[in-house]
């Protein structure tokens, strides 16, 4: 049985309004039209991925606009009828039942080299294949939901004989996994893909500048002139914000423990450490900036297990920043 594996990201962008709920466009009619690329943009928002979304769009109209948004919203359903946990029709969901997928679409291997990339970057940290750990945690929970401790010892370990992006193979011809009984999650980078994806798309339609969150958040700006601004919440006041960081033509992403936890105390968490089936992550949280969203996703996702020193390397290796939220709430920039 696949569950979903969900993740909440705790982000504040300066300026925006903090409303969760899907809208429609939100535009300031009094303005004339087409808007120039320094005034107010079109704003959409909706749910992409189980999450919320917002697309912020700068330099069009407001028919200009729904006919972008249209487009966005065909690639986003699209997209996750490839890699979406949430639809049965998924063919991640397909994978995960039946072992193998032929025939399998560009996006789904294009994301899986990414993953490959990242896995070997942070040394097996990064692994999609954690699904079957989410299952083992949660039935636990589910059974014992009032639990101190988490599945036993001989439970996790066989079900990490299950977990290893190793035995996944990938080509043209078909996805398979090596071993019966394999999960496959890409959540913890399908988002930051989907955002890159809508982003190109925005980009090869003519949007000079636009901010991008398919649940994770990405700005451009060909003309190098707008910076956005990023905060990192507190973590033990979701009101309030520990830092605000400036960003510009890059992408930004957050992963904290606490957005989904396993048991009614709050110990364990969705973060897991695929080498070892623990699942209490280092840090209160994680936050990413990279030139893409996807490897903002899997680098926050990584990096809550990860030592300082071996985060450094790999996001040296991406040209990425870090910014982890210690135990006692300190932030350590990580540049």
């Amino acid at each position: 049985m696949n569950i979903p594996l969900t993740r909440r990201r705790f982000f504040a962008i300066a300026a925006l309004t903090a409303a969760g709920a899907a809208a429609p466009f939100l535009l300031n009619r009094n303005r004339p039209a087409p808007l120039p690329t320094t005034g107010e943009p079109v704003i959409w928002k909706g749910i992409a991925l189980g999450s919320g979304a917002e697309l912020r769009l700068f330099g069009v109209d407001r028919k200009e606009a729904e006919i972008l948004v249209n487009k966005v919203l065909a690639e986003v359903a699209r997209l996750e009828k490839i890699f979406s946990l949430y639809r049965e029709d998924s063919l991640i969901n397909r994978l995960n039942k039946e072992g193998r997928l032929n025939n399998p679409p560009p996006d789904f291997l294009a994301l899986l080299s990414i993953c490959r990339d990242i896995h070997a970057l942070t040394d097996g940290a990064f692994d999609p294949t954690v699904q079957v750990l989410w299952n083992l945690y949660a039935d636990h929970f589910r059974r014992n939901p009032r639990a101190e401790t988490p599945p036993s010892e001989p439970d996790i370990r066989r079900t990490l004989k299950l977990v290893g992006f190793k035995h996944v193979v990938f080509d043209q011809k078909s996805i398979l996994f090596e071993q019966k009984g394999m999960g496959l999650s890409l959540n913890g980078i399908a988002q930051g893909y989907i955002t890159d994806k809508i982003t190109a798309l925005l980009q090869k339609h003519g949007i000079r500048q636009a901010l991008v969150d398919m649940g994770e958040i990405r700005g451009f700006d060909t003309d190098n002139q707008r910076t956005w601004n990023v905060g990192i919440r507190n973590p033990q006041n979701e009101e309030a914000t520990l830092l605000t960081i400036p960003m510009q033509n890059q992408a930004f992403a957050t992963s904290g423990g606490y957005g989904t936890v396993m048991d009614e105390a709050g110990k364990f968490t969705h973060l897991f450490d695929p080498r070892t089936g623990t699942a209490t992550p280092r840090y209160r949280s994680v936050s990413v900036m990279a030139p893409t969203a996807a490897v903002a996703d899997a680098f926050s996702t990584a990096f809550s297990i990860m030592d300082e020193a071996t985060i450094r390397t790999a996001a040296r290796a991406k040209q990425a920043k870090v910014w982890l939220v210690m135990p006692d709430n300190r932030i350590e920039t990580l540049a």
